[in-house]
């Protein structure tokens, strides 16, 4: 029987997507997990319970600020944000990985780290857009490890 694993995820210019695809049939091929893939994007801001424990993957992007204390606010995201707070799917979340541009330093990733601490579950890591063959096997260990955890508990 194969093992399987949910991804909610948006991807706006297709760097988050990719990555996605990329780790999906490295899980499948490595690890022998299917994927259950669930885009945002999609879902045209519709929401649904899943009943499945799932990881969480976004990009940043933001207006204004400088990620430290000038503010910011999260533009084009928001949905996965919506997604995780309805129906109690955030008890299912068991971590989130952020992506981004190192080149806006503190802005790197932030949107992750701000949901990993508006709903309490961990930052699992992080890649920089569409992430490297190195990025995938680091992350899918993480990812699988972490699952582990929050179904053990």
């Amino acid at each position: 029987m194969t093992e399987e694993l949910t991804i909610v995820y948006i991807s706006l210019s297709g760097n988050t997507q990719s990555f996605v695809k990329r780790l999906s049939q490295h899980l499948l091929t490595k690890h022998q997990i299917k994927v259950n893939q669930i885009n945002i994007k999609d879902l045209k801001h519709e929401t649904f319970p899943v009943e499945e424990d799932y990881v969480a993957i976004l990009p940043t992007y933001l207006e204004g600020g400088n990620g430290l204390d000038s503010g910011d606010v999260e533009i084009l995201t928001t949905p996965l944000g919506e997604f995780i707070a309805s129906h109690g799917n955030v008890d299912h979340c068991f971590g989130i990985i952020g992506s981004g541009n190192r080149n806006f330093n503190n802005q790197y990733c932030l949107t992750a780290k701000q949901y990993s601490k508006r709903f309490g579950f961990p930052m699992l890591g992080d890649f920089e857009l569409r992430g490297t063959s190195a990025d995938i096997e680091r992350l899918a260990d993480i990812i699988l490890k972490a699952k582990e955890d929050f179904q053990t508990k």
